[in-house]
């Protein structure tokens, strides 16, 4: 298993397995395949290695193949530059509960923890996902709110978790 950023030539395969998991994993994303189906290659290119520092991605690759992903979007806006957001979580089932997702989530707080400037970082996730919920908290994410009604799955509504994390200072949570 080999955990590395994503780059433009890993677009295709990015597109591919996370259409695939918004497609078999709906109660995980608030996205649709049908939502990202059709936008341009270029899209996918952006939000993996985004040239302006906006996105990064990291891929797990198993024998060449992507079976998982995180990506991190930086805002380049004055108030909010100072944190850094945690989307697009996914491990293809068949790789699930081997480690995979948190060799991801390391790589992505390595990177953060670099980064020159940002002192939070963010993510939601559905809050019947326990089995995410249990690793963020693990790796130092606390929750500091719940959304009722964030999305709805065509069964219903999800609520969503906010979570948190300071990057360099850790004793600060709110």
């Amino acid at each position: 298993m080999q955990i590395i950023p994503l780059r433009v030539e890993h677009a295709l395969a990015y597109r591919q397995l996370m259409l695939y998991g918004y497609e078999h994993s709906p109660e995980a994303f608030l996205t649709t395949p049908e939502e990202c189906a059709e936008v341009p290659a270029s899209w996918w290119e952006k939000r993996i290695a985004d040239p302006e520092g906006a996105g990064l991605a990291f891929g797990a690759f198993v024998g060449g193949q992507l079976c998982g992903a995180v990506t991190l979007l930086f805002s380049s806006r004055p108030k909010t530059r100072h944190k850094a957001h945690v989307i697009g979580v996914y491990v293809q089932e068949a790789w699930r509960a081997r480690g995979l997702g948190r060799r991801l989530m390391h790589a992505a707080l390595q990177h953060v923890e670099q980064r020159s400037g940002i002192k939070a970082l963010l993510l939601s996730v559905a809050e019947r996902n326990r089995s995410a919920i249990a690793l963020y908290e693990s790796l130092g994410f606390h929750s500091f709110g719940i959304e009722p009604m964030a999305f709805s799955t065509g069964q219903g509504y999800q609520s969503m978790v906010h979570m948190y994390k300071s990057i360099q200072d850790p004793e600060l949570h709110s």
